[in-house]
């Protein structure tokens, strides 16, 4: 039986600096000096090595290599022996270890050796292993390849040399000095496999080509990498849905991008070097095509308000100055096929440009009493609130309450049980559904929304009773989702999903309903909430149209058929299917406004292009 003992490791000053900053309790440094058993296991069992190394500017740069298992292994003595397929031409990490040099020609080390970062990882497994070291020695050989896709490289140019696809193996032995496992967080499960590498450089410029940003706009993972000066460095990975990297600017001094810090396991290892040098190299793989992006650049660590500022609903987050990027086509040696999501996955943060409606929240200081409850259906109720300091609103803006107080729990590391709660701030907006009364300035002292138990917070309203008695803040109303003709006298069209058309409800008095049309649709479970919708505003029957889907192969109950044809004496028109194309299109209206859940509102937004189409985004 052998064991391994490592001495324990102080905090850095920067480490020290991002604790201070956030309020860290103090605790031990958990990383391991040395090569651990554990990271020897995960080394030579996982698919995926992310290297980081600096090239001779001192500026970080980060690649992937593998694809499949066994390409990395111990060597004993804390040595470990890199042996894989690689991208010999424009990978800027083989180029900073290698010199230049694909010849085989072994590079040795003098002193130290070049510091080297290093992530074994396991995408399906969700398990990763940071590691670092110094390099002892590599080598580099090409692999050339026939192939009919590859570069003539033959001097008489008559192809009767060999083809030149780019392709190289490495060869890398390093010294560990540090290792340390980390969580599964904001891992997207994938299958890798290998692949050969046929790279092709596309563009070289801190100015983002168009493919660069279709790649930072679709990925799910990138891999970071940052030093302490010269002492030791550090690569992880970053994940989250695709698109949580924001691209902020495209200049030609340099593309600035931002991402958000999730909720993790509080040690700031990362962040802790870009206090002390703010430079990152970071790789955007596409698991897809074998594409990959390489950028280094300065760093800008946004704390509070200067995170929720640039990238609303962020307590903390990463902004980079792009000071030299690559887009190298099929540069990578694996590929890796979409599995399941991480659960730990927030959605997207759009910047305030994109319409992040979070953007427009502002802190009111007021707060909201529940004074009554109606349950509409199963799944459905409507909530009247009364504000301790009466505010004007306006018929079709939303309130934004901070339910905080209710559910917040505070940091941890991990919570399985409701993973999604450890990035939410528990801020919600809801469109008031009640219309103002007397004029749009008058303070209100109540308001009203309508809205379906789908999360935590409408979970809690759900479960309590008619009487009300909650009490949470009140941060503000906002929004402009006004309904109007396009012309004096034009009638207008409204599409609802669902309750949808909650937006519509407040309005109505404001509307003249022979120039309306709606066409509402919702699932026959919630026929009731049409049901009471026209028994409130009975003169809105006769000029809508009511999709009913997600009805049974078996069909109609026999409730269901009474309601159906209680709600067509009112004259509303009943189809009992999904809307096509057509049902749209044949509404000669030109002015239209939507209301519903992205994948429907993208669906009509496609069928109505011809037409002018107003929406409003709560995508945030």
């Amino acid at each position: 039986m052998s064991f391994a003992f490592t001495e324990a490791m102080p905090w850095h000053p920067g480490e020290h600096a991002m604790h201070e900053k956030l309020r860290v309790p103090e605790a031990d440094n958990p990383t391991s000096t040395g090569l651990t058993p554990g990271a020897v296991y995960q080394l030579q069992t996982n698919p995926l090595l992310a290297i980081g190394t600096m090239d001779s500017q001192k500026r970080p740069w980060t690649t992937g290599w593998g694809g499949e298992a066994g390409f990395a292994r111990s060597l004993g003595a804390g040595i470990v022996g890199i042996r894989t397929a690689v991208d010999r031409k424009y990978d800027p990490v083989v180029q900073a270890l290698m010199e230049g040099k694909d010849n085989g020609e072994v590079v040795k080390e003098e002193g130290k050796g070049r510091m080297i970062g290093g992530l074994a990882i396991d995408l399906m497994r969700r398990i990763r292993m940071k590691l670092y070291g110094r390099m002892i020695a590599g080598a580099l050989t090409k692999a050339d390849i026939p192939d009919e896709e590859g570069v003539d490289v033959s001097k008489d140019g008559e192809g009767k040399g060999d083809w030149d696809v780019g392709a190289g193996e490495i060869q890398l032995v390093q010294k560990i000095e540090q290792s340390l496992g980390n969580c599964p967080k904001y891992l997207n499960k994938k299958h890798i496999s290998p692949a050969r590498p046929k790279p092709r450089l596309m563009s070289h410029d801190p100015k983002l080509s168009v493919e660069a940003i279709k790649l930072i706009n679709k990925a799910d993972l990138f891999f970071i990498s940052s030093s302490r000066d010269e002492y030791d460095m550090d690569t992880n990975h970053r994940g989250g849905p695709a698109g949580f990297v924001r691209v902020v600017s495209n200049d030609s001094d340099g593309a600035e991008i931002v991402y958000p810090e999730y909720s993790g396991n509080r040690l700031y290892q990362s962040l802790g070097n870009l206090i002390v040098t703010p430079l990152a190299g970071l790789a955007f793989p596409d698991f897809d095509t074998g594409d990959v992006l390489y950028i280094t650049g300065r760093t800008e660590i946004l704390i509070g308000k200067d995170a929720a500022a640039i990238l609303p609903r962020s307590n903390l987050a990463v902004k980079i100055k792009i000071t030299e990027a690559m887009f190298v086509k099929e540069g990578l040696a694996f590929r890796g096929k979409p599995d399941e999501p991480s659960p730990y996955n927030p959605n997207v943060r759009l910047l305030p440009s994109e319409g992040n409606i979070a953007a427009q929240i502002k802190d009111e200081q007021n707060t909201a009493r529940l004074v009554g409850k109606t349950e509409i259906t199963p799944t459905i109720n409507r909530y009247r609130f009364a504000m301790i300091n009466p505010v004007p609103y306006k018929a079709g803006q939303w309130v934004a309450m901070d339910f905080s107080e209710e559910l917040g729990m505070g940091y941890s590391h991990m919570r399985d049980d409701d993973p999604r709660s450890l990035n939410d701030d528990y801020v919600r907006t809801f469109t008031v559904s009640s219309p103002p009364a007397g004029t749009e300035v008058k303070p209100q002292d109540e308001f009203e929304i309508t809205v379906r138990r789908i999360g935590p917070v409408t979970g809690i309203l759900s479960r309590q009773n008619a009487k009300g008695g909650l009490e949470v803040s009140l941060k503000g109303f906002g929004g402009d989702f006004v309904i109007q003709p396009s012309s004096v006298g034009a009638a207008v069209a409204f599409v609802a999903g669902g309750v949808g058309i909650t937006p519509l409800l407040g309005q109505l008095p404001s509307l003249d309903l022979t120039r309306l049309r709606l066409i509402w649709i919702l699932r026959i479970d919630d026929w009731r909430l049409v049901a009471d919708t026209f028994s409130r505003h009975r003169e809105l029957a006769r000029n809508t149209v009511i999709y009913f889907t997600g009805i049974s192969k078996q069909g109609l109950s026999v409730q269901q058929k009474e309601e159906v044809e209680q709600l067509k004496s009112s004259g509303a028109v009943i189809e009992l299917r999904r809307p096509e194309e057509k049902d749209l299109v044949a509404v000669d209206i030109e002015r239209w406004y939507l209301c519903a859940g992205k994948p429907l509102r993208d669906r009509l937004l496609e069928w109505l292009k011809s037409r002018t189409v107003v929406f409003e985004n709560f995508d945030y």
